[in-house]
């Protein structure tokens, strides 16, 4: 079954602001020509700005709901957010790989929620780092980095392991006038800079990154081409509007 549109899954938290999370990512989906689709595998209970509690999803859950749709539809592209531990990304990775021929993972490795929630601490560092060379991407920010790949030399660390896998280091952390995305790809690293927004900060725009990058790839764009285009439409977001929950536009 085919919508003359690919298909692109998102599998991560339900954030019933809709500024993250699983909603978020159907939303950059849509937008962008993408037919989104939607496994959740927490239900977070927060809005834009505070955050309560997560109530994960067991991983036999989250992939009966991956094997009804893998049933009936070719979906290839996959982005992973909100994950409980390593233990259950990897049981996660070992099934998509066994149903999906050569399946595109983009991995949002989230550690901390942007209304403040730690998710994980060091205890599933290195079991993260292991899995890491299994995705096609992964989309830290800053402090995600420096968690899985040390603070020390990151942007040497990060060309050597991007012949493994791609890697766009989301910048927003920095407190310079100019914010610097980079993405480092076979051995490679490719910025992209923007204008710093006076009241930029978005709620979800690390899911939104990440989906939006998803979306270019199922449309086939190549990796520099669709960072591009997924740096363009993230910023886009953030200065739709100045609150913390942005605004979805389509950039013509």
């Amino acid at each position: 079954m085919n919508p003359g549109r690919p298909y692109a899954l998102s599998i991560a938290g339900f954030d019933p602001s809709a500024g993250a999370g699983i909603l978020a990512d159907i939303k950059t989906f849509e937008n962008n020509g993408v037919y989104g689709m939607g496994v959740i595998s927490a239900l977070t209970y927060q809005n834009e700005s505070h955050f309560e509690h997560v109530e994960w999803i067991e991983i036999h859950k989250i992939i009966r709901q991956i094997d009804i749709l893998l049933s009936r539809y070719d979906i290839r592209h996959i982005k992973i957010g909100l994950i409980e531990n390593a233990n259950v990304l990897q049981q996660l990775v070992l099934y998509l790989k066994t149903r999906i021929a050569s399946p595109v993972i983009v991995f949002d490795p989230i550690l901390k929620a942007s209304a403040g929630f730690v998710f994980h601490n060091d205890d599933a560092k290195e079991e993260l780092f292991d899995l890491m060379s299994q995705m096609y991407c992964i989309t830290p920010n800053m402090p995600e980095a420096h968690h899985l790949f040390g603070e020390e030399e990151l942007h040497n660390k990060l060309l050597a392991h991007s012949s493994k896998v791609n890697i766009y280091l989301k910048g927003g952390h920095s407190n310079k006038s100019i914010a610097t995305d980079t993405l480092y790809t076979q051995n490679l690293a490719v910025p992209f800079s923007n204008e710093r927004l006076a009241k930029g900060e978005k709620h979800g725009s690390g899911c939104v990154l990440s989906s939006n990058l998803t979306a270019q790839l199922a449309l086939g764009y190549h990796i520099s081409v669709a960072a591009e285009k997924a740096n363009a439409y993230t910023y886009n977001f953030l200065a739709s509007n100045e609150t913390l929950l942005g605004y979805h536009q389509l950039i013509q």
